[in-house]
């Protein structure tokens, strides 16, 4: 008869190994203390995020930082008025931020030795906390205009945006817009309305009175509501400026 030998439980032996160490009472205070540096650590980077001040730069190490995260303020100013996002300070941002980005920025302030400060959000409008002019992508600053991405965790756009966001860049292409707009509606009123035969030239008349109508409906609309053009509201912190 063969003596059968047990096979060796790492897990078991792990365990044996441990308890010799340790008590269990000393590990759960170990596990304790962990989970309360992390607990400390994460709540001073949503602290910064949410109630920190503006910085111009932070204590990057230029070595360690990924090139294709680099992006100056133009590129931001391109993005925000081409898709009419806003990109402000991270203490207006009313929206949760994930766990991943702290994680992020955490590995950067270890990787940089420094703690991060000054965070801008690129976000639409509605993602703020904006204020009454009458009364997401998670950027840190480099430093001369320069921005790191951290982190990103919104959805991706309506790939439809930025052509329907396009007439709202400038004041031109807005005009522009109620220009084709006024043609195609002139078009649609019937010859006989106003006259037997319509002459081009009361074509065009009836043209500008279209014009003139729709123009008039977008300024009244648009000083109602507070609404601006792109290139001025991407980096206001006003919700009708």
């Amino acid at each position: 008869m063969k003596l059968k030998i047990p096979r060796t439980n790492l897990q078991s032996q792990l365990i044996k190994i441990r308890d010799r160490k340790v008590t269990e009472k000393h590990l759960l205070n170990e596990i304790n203390n962990i989970f309360t540096r992390i607990q400390k650590e994460d709540e001073a980077v949503l602290k910064e995020i949410h109630h920190g001040n503006r910085a111009d730069d932070n204590g990057f190490d230029p070595d360690l930082l990924e090139t294709s995260r680099i992006f100056h303020l133009d590129h931001i100013y391109r993005l925000c008025v081409d898709y009419r996002l806003r990109f402000l300070d991270s203490v207006l941002f009313k929206a949760d931020v994930p766990y991943e980005a702290l994680i992020e920025i955490k590995d950067l302030e270890k990787a940089h030795g420094t703690s991060l400060r000054g965070f801008k959000i690129v976000a639409p409008s509605k993602a703020f906390k904006l204020r009454n002019a009458d009364d997401p992508l998670l950027f840190a600053p480099i430093g001369n205009g320069y921005y790191y991405l951290i982190h990103k965790w919104v959805n991706d756009l309506n790939p439809f945006r930025k052509l329907l966001m396009w007439p709202f860049k400038t004041l031109e292409n807005f005009i522009f817009l109620l220009l084709i707009s006024s043609f195609l509606t002139a078009l649609l009123i019937p010859e006989g309305m106003f006259s037997r035969e319509q002459t081009s030239t009361e074509f065009f008349m009836l043209f500008f009175f279209v014009f003139k109508w729709f123009a008039g409906l977008s300024i009244f609309y648009g000083f109602k509501m507070g609404k601006n053009f792109s290139t001025e509201i991407w980096n206001s912190k006003y919700y009708n400026a």
